[in-house]
């Protein structure tokens, strides 16, 4: 196989995971975004490997394994800031849908005693947790060791970027509907605050909590408390009166958190689509790969798609 000249227009998780695949696979690989990993929404994820609200995609069972098979192969090294932690999802209706732990080989029922007032039932799981601030970094490095380039720029179209190119890559997260002319890409907003971490270690999500959706993701420097998940909402900036409602409802979650100053907040637009969209796109003067709409599965579903993407190149 000779190697193709490929460009991937988003360096967020999705694009950088794809450039290390396809590098990885002997192709040339330039990546192409205006901002680098650490101001994209993949800063922002709390950054848990869970399949929770990943797609319909019949591929949807082989990337979650591939995706969290690597991750656990990545927490063997401590640089690249995956670790394995044991946490609750929480359950607030009898018959919630528990397909997921069939992903999740480390699960078993939480006690009585372990659930926050209100639910119903828990389930126990050990699974990847990624701290970004450490994995992005790390990630780039991975890509730049396997002998990708790294252009700032913006992408307005597929075209200005096709020259010098053998095929071109669109991971580009809620800029890829524009650039592929997609109508179907929609962003979730979400909102996180940054606490210090006392150490806790122990996750927990609570999808079904009467006043929003709630978790608490402790890492190694910081813990990521949420959350909101407005759809259609373009929100930039922080809302205090949300974050209050945050504080409230995590620290009655995990009382340990009552009192803890916040260290900093953020937003992110989640790029969601009804079905993720992973295939060659045709029209354009070179192949063109689409690989955007994860919504909020970007870091569980990232390696998986990576190396789907992967498989196409080759067979371009």
């Amino acid at each position: 196989m000779v190697g193709q000249r490929v460009h991937v227009v988003g360096a967020g998780i999705i694009g950088l995971s794809i450039a290390h695949e396809v590098a990885r696979r002997g192709h040339t690989v330039t990546v192409l975004a205006e901002q680098r990993a650490q101001a994209s929404v993949s800063s922002v994820a709390a950054a848990v490997w869970f399949p929770y609200r990943s797609g319909t995609s019949p591929s949807l069972p082989h990337w979650l394994l591939a995706a969290r098979a690597r991750f656990e192969q990545l927490a063997g090294d401590p640089a690249t800031g995956v670790d394995l932690r044991e946490g609750l999802v929480v359950e607030r209706d009898h018959a919630v849908d528990r397909s997921w732990t069939a992903a999740v080989p480390q699960h078993h029922e939480a006690t009585p005693g372990e659930l926050p007032a209100g639910a119903v039932a828990g389930m126990w799981a050990t699974v990847p947790v990624i701290s970004m601030p450490h994995y992005l970094p790390w990630l780039e490095q991975a890509c730049a060791d396997r002998g990708v380039t790294f252009t700032a720029r913006r992408v307005a179209r597929v075209e200005d970027v096709a020259g010098g190119a053998d095929l071109v890559v669109v991971a580009a997260g809620m800029g890829s509907g524009a650039l592929l002319g997609d109508a179907a890409l929609y962003p979730v907003h979400g909102q996180i605050v940054r606490l210090p971490n006392p150490g806790l270690t122990q996750w927990v999500t609570d999808t079904a909590h009467p006043e929003g959706l709630t978790y608490v993701v402790p890492r190694r420097d910081d813990i990521v408390c949420g959350g909101v998940a407005q759809v259609g909402s373009w929100a930039t900036h922080p809302d205090p009166a949300v974050e209050q409602a945050i504080l409230r409802r995590v620290t009655a979650l995990v009382p340990a958190l009552a009192g803890l100053p916040v260290l900093s907040r953020a937003t992110g637009l989640r790029p969601a689509r009804d079905a993720l969209r992973l295939e060659p796109v045709a029209g354009y003067s070179v192949p063109v790969i689409a690989c955007y709409g994860h919504g909020g599965a970007g870091v569980t579903l990232s390696w998986g798609c990576a190396e789907a993407v992967a498989d196409l190149v080759d067979r371009t």
